[in-house]
């Protein structure tokens, strides 16, 4: 439990710097405003690259949407999605035929596999009042075996993943859900099949961790060769053993020591992502993933050709009802609602 433990310090960017078998991690916060009749915001549009618009002006941002913020249908195949929102929903509509609406600590794993076609939207649905939105968006690589099996869309409500809790011995908070993986004697809900966390030996896991002033916690050690980072994306400072470590930083750590986290003295907020590298190629181009560049080629041409399935939805990028709560219908019909 000593500095050992911190192989590297880095400052957060755009997106956050990730290791193998995870790709790619985004953390959104926008502060949307009330919300109009078509569940946009109720502000001026106007000074924004609308198709394009990630500058932030005024704490918030359309992304792709025209209308609506998010990001209308697009293609993805080689790679999984997992999407926890921690405020605000997300719609999801997707070329499986599954619809979805969540948010509020719910999270969604979608295994894209061959190749899926979704949206993304960010409903402003209170007229009233601000529409907060903070979510992260991981991708989870495949390995070569899975690049091309069928897609899977899974639903994890906030109810359902588990909640762990413990204090130090000045009884101060140590607050993490266990969105994959397992901490103590909680087990995360099952990931999708033919994912890399559905291996026994893979040990992913996805964290996000609440720490109260001054809290300190011991993340316990994992097995060597698991790779293992830390996002410290909100509070004033933390110290990993002796090491003092920045707001905003990514820390990448040796999985195989446990490892003192002493926080601040403001509350502070962290995402762990581990697990087993796959050890494969990767080459990425915009949203396919795969082991060589004629499968990427294939990639294109396959999505030319089918569509990954064709867009079922009259808009590019569909919402749902305003007065709609959290549900998902899933591809072969079957409808759930978060409780």
């Amino acid at each position: 439990m000593s500095d050992d433990a911190v192989l590297s310090v880095n400052p957060l960017g755009f997106p956050w710097k990730t290791f193998d078998p995870f790709l790619f991690c985004v953390h959104h916060d926008d502060a949307y405003p009330a919300g109009d009749e078509r569940m946009g915001p109720a502000a001026s549009l106007s000074g924004r690259d609308i198709g394009q618009d990630f500058e932030g002006k005024d704490g918030w941002r359309m992304y792709h949407g025209d209308v609506v913020p998010g990001f209308p249908h697009h293609p993805h195949r080689g790679f999984e999605t997992v999407t926890i929102v921690r405020r605000g929903l997300i719609d999801h509509s997707d070329s499986l035929g599954a619809i979805a609406r969540f948010g509020h600590g719910d999270v969604q794993w979608l295994t894209a596999g061959k190749g899926v076609v979704h949206s993304e939207m960010f409903p402003l649905v209170d007229r009233k009042g601000p529409n907060p939105l903070e979510l992260f968006q991981i991708w989870l690589n495949l390995p070569r075996a899975n690049k091309l099996v069928e897609p899977h869309f899974s639903m994890f409500w906030n109810k359902a993943i588990p909640k762990y809790s413990t204090r130090d011995s000045a009884g101060r908070l140590t607050e993490v859900n266990v969105v994959a993986g397992r901490l103590a004697q909680l087990q995360a809900p099952p990931p999708p099949p033919k994912s890399w966390a559905a291996r026994p030996d893979s040990e992913v896991a996805i964290w996000t961790l609440k720490m109260a002033p001054g809290a300190e916690w011991i993340l316990p050690r994992t097995e060597r060769g698991v790779n293992r980072a830390l996002y410290f994306f909100a509070g004033s400072s933390l110290r990993i053993g002796n090491r003092p470590i920045p707001r905003s930083s990514a820390v990448q750590l040796r999985a195989e020591l446990d490892v003192t986290l002493v926080n601040g003295p403001d509350e502070g907020e962290l995402l762990l992502l581990q697990g087993r590298p796959i050890g494969e190629p990767v080459v990425q181009y915009g949203p396919f993933v795969m082991n060589s560049p004629a499968e990427i080629q294939q990639a294109f041409q396959d999505y030319q050709r089918t569509e990954f399935g064709g867009w079922p939805w009259p808009s590019n990028g569909p919402v749902h009802a305003r007065e709609e709560g959290r549900f998902a219908r899933h591809p072969d019909g079957r409808i759930e609602r978060a409780e």
